[in-house]
């Protein structure tokens, strides 16, 4: 029989109430957005909170500004993550029913947009303010993985973007209809790739630990950029390879293009997730050749 790993019986749900005749509920992926901003504004107050860390100029942001940057933070979030979502991953389906874009309860986030959200945000909100803009975006840059790592265990509890099929032993047999669909797959229930888990390891955990070692043992805030260029050409790699396990959007599947490729030629070529990892790859690159080429 083969060794694979049933599903654990979870919730998506951590609690639910009734009030007034209506059903509210936290899940795990709300709870997992909001751990994530919490320990994102830890982090980030306590960086800016030793001066041995930063140049002579000090720390660019007083932990005040932080607070007052994560209410941009999350605007930037939700409204590029939705957007995001809808113009890269479904736009003909989104343009046919223009009322569901703003319906975010119902799924639908793209990181990629996400990230442009808060880029733009961030942008605006360092501008209004005279905040030297490359030195808070390594300062935002070093907090957001443990925020990536919970997101991503929240897909796994909610049994979401699981990946494609697979007979190693770590596969799981996630529950669902759409889970349980393997072409080409033997009888039987179908495993597949928990490639949450993995995304959570490469984006979170490594890449994390990676951004923490550059700044508090390699004095990378005294080189602007290099942690911002770090962390967007980390997670871009992190996807990159990611996206050779995850399972293939949907929209993209065609019989003549089983595993889902955005972009291809004679069966060779890139899931969206790839193209779109691509660019954050090289602009990562350029953000650390500039700034060890500025401290050489």
């Amino acid at each position: 029989m083969q060794a694979v790993i049933p599903f654990p019986h979870l919730s998506s749900e951590v609690f639910s109430i009734s009030l007034f005749g209506m059903e509210f509920a936290l899940r795990w992926y709300a709870l997992a957005y909001i751990a994530g901003i919490l320990i994102a504004w830890r982090l980030a107050v306590a960086a800016v909170k030793r001066p041995a860390l930063w140049p002579a100029s000090g720390a660019p942001m007083t932990p005040k500004q932080i607070e007052d940057l994560l209410t941009w933070i999350i605007l930037g979030v939700i409204l590029g993550g939705r957007l995001g979502f809808v113009l890269f991953y479904q736009p003909a389906y989104y343009l046919s029913h223009p009322a569901e874009i703003i319906m975010v309860w119902q799924g639908g986030m793209s990181f990629h947009g996400g990230f442009l959200g808060v880029v733009v945000a961030s942008w605006a909100y360092t501008r209004q303010q005279g905040i030297a803009c490359l030195p808070a975006a390594d300062l935002i840059a070093s907090s957001v993985p443990p925020g990536l790592m919970l997101g991503r265990l929240a897909n796994f509890v909610n049994a979401e973007l699981w990946g494609r099929p697979s007979d190693l032993p770590w596969a799981v047999i996630f529950p669902g209809v759409a889970a349980q669909d393997c072409p080409g797959v033997l009888p039987g229930l179908c495993a597949r790739h928990p490639s949450q888990l993995y995304e959570a390891a490469l984006e979170g955990l490594i890449l994390g630990a990676l951004l923490l070692w550059l700044v508090y043992r390699r004095g990378a805030f005294k080189r602007p950029g290099l942690v911002l260029g770090s962390f967007i050409g980390g997670y871009g790699i992190a996807r990159f390879i990611v996206e050779f396990f995850r399972q293939p959007d949907a929209q993209f599947v065609t019989p003549g293009n089983p595993l889902g490729l955005a972009l291809h030629l004679n069966g060779y070529g890139l899931t969206m997730g790839q193209f779109l990892s691509l660019p954050m790859i090289l602009l990562g690159l350029w953000f650390i050749w500039r700034a060890r080429k500025a401290t050489a």
